[in-house]
């Protein structure tokens, strides 16, 4: 697998966050990297979290970043694009404490009624 810092989704995930009032969201500790070499058919994209022990260990705060997997990603529209970056934002829960929000949340229909609120700021 290779990595690559994705400055321009970044973009789109600070332009997402807020437009749609994500203020929960701690934009300088979140980063977007995209992926080549997955192997993974139906994964376009995964939310990782810094865990509480590594915080703590660490002696830092939580982190999150957003990959984008290449192979599954770039062959999307810009609005399915726009859609998984929603889906992943939502992941992140308010506490914005290092967890996740699950799928029990974050849901087809969540993301349409946020891109659709998007589409009319």
């Amino acid at each position: 697998m290779k990595y690559e810092h994705a400055p321009e989704l970044k973009k789109r995930i600070i332009n997402i966050a807020e437009n749609l009032n994500m203020n929960h969201l701690n934009l300088d500790r979140i980063e977007c990297i995209k992926s080549h070499g997955s192997k993974a058919r139906k994964v376009i994209a995964r939310c990782h979290s810094l865990p509480k022990v590594l915080q703590k260990a660490m002696l830092t705060k939580p982190f999150y970043v957003i990959e984008l997997i290449s192979e599954q990603f770039d062959k999307l529209d810009e609005e399915e694009k726009t859609k998984t970056l929603i889906h992943e934002l939502l992941h992140i829960p308010k506490s914005f404490g290092g967890g996740f929000k699950h799928h029990n949340f974050v849901n087809r229909r969540l993301v349409e009624k946020l891109y659709k609120k998007l589409k009319n700021v």
